[in-house]
């Protein structure tokens, strides 16, 4: 399940610190720390978000 869910961290990571980067953005926080900061908390929220997905892949393909 670890290396699926490294491999969906890939992504994830990617879409959520993208987000959290527009967000920031939108919301007028224009310097590079807060930048910086927003694509942080984007991938470490990327980790639980993939180890869920992961797992709902796993409890899907096991019953089939």
């Amino acid at each position: 399940m670890y290396r699926l869910a490294s491999l969906l961290y890939s992504v994830i990571g990617a879409s959520l610190a993208g987000t959290m980067i527009v967000i920031a953005l939108v919301s007028g926080f224009e310097t590079a720390r807060s930048i910086i900061i927003a694509a942080a908390i984007g991938f470490v929220l990327a980790v639980p978000v993939a180890m869920i997905v992961a797992r709902k892949i796993y409890s899907k393909t096991a019953k089939a």
